[in-house]
This record gives C-alpha cells, structure tokens and sequence, in this order.
C-alpha cells in the first residue's frame, strides 16, 4: 500500500527524504553532498511517499516571498515507472495551491522534461548548469482545477 506523509524541517523528521536523495542524486546522479544538501531543507515542506513504510519517493517545496518551488524530487530506481513520482507531483502542487500559490515553478533536469510537461509544466528561459546536470526552469499554473479556491 502506497501512503504519503508530510514532513517539516528538522533533520531527523527528514532521515526518510534524505536517504532517497541520497540514492539518486548523490549515489546515481554523481551530485555532491554540499550540493545536495544545500542548506534551505529546514525552510522546506517535505512530503514522501511510502511502499509498505518503506520510503520509496520524495520532493519538497519551497516557498519564498514570490514564489513556490517544487524541488528535490526524486524516486528509488526500483519503484520508477509506476506512477508514484506523478502522484508527489500532484501533491505538491494541490498543496501549493492550497497555500495560496497558484504559479509553481521549478528546476528540472532536462532529461526529465518530459515528465514535468505531462503534468503541464511549460519551460521557460535558457538551460543551465547546475550541480553539473543541464536544467530548464518550468513553470505551472494551478492544478486542472486552476486552483480553485473553495470559499
């Protein structure tokens, strides 16, 4: 049974994020550790997704005073291709719209393009280097429900 659990700053609500990241971005990816852990995970909604309370998949969201960003997401090579990557995606965004952030954006490796686009992700601006891996900043607007404010 697949389960999703919110997280909130502190290092050791985060040991389950962490050693996702690890896998892929340190250990997979080749992105160093100082890289990796880049300092802004206290300021940062964390959300993971289990398999059996096993910690399979993660992203966060950063909020600053202009805009949310979706970040750090990343799945175990072992659960890739089931969906459960989509389903973070969709949880993040929903929770930014909750929170009042109708535009997310994000850094996505451009291999991962495609991915970001299906969940109607559009690309803006140059690519960039970061952390050695080419990236494409996107951007999304609401959810199919334009994040639609119940009131």
């Amino acid at each position: 049974m697949l389960t999703l659990q919110w997280f909130f700053g502190d290092r050791e609500s985060l040991a389950d994020a962490h050693a996702i990241r690890r896998v892929v971005f340190i250990e997979e990816q080749g992105v160093s550790e100082a890289e990796e852990h880049d300092g802004t995970d206290p300021a940062c909604i964390h959300l993971v997704a289990y398999e059996n309370d096993i910690p399979v998949s993660t992203g966060r969201i950063m909020i600053t005073r202009d805009d949310f960003i979706i970040g750090r997401v990343a799945t175990l090579p072992s659960h890739r291709g089931r969906g459960i990557a989509t389903g973070i995606m969709q949880a993040l965004i929903d929770a930014c719209c909750t929170m009042g952030g109708d535009r997310q954006i994000l850094h996505a490796q451009t291999h991962a393009r495609a991915f970001y686009e299906k969940l109607g992700f559009t690309a803006y601006g140059e690519e960039f280097m970061d952390a050695g891996i080419p990236h494409i900043a996107m951007e999304h607007f609401g959810t199919e429900r334009k994040c639609a404010k119940e009131g």
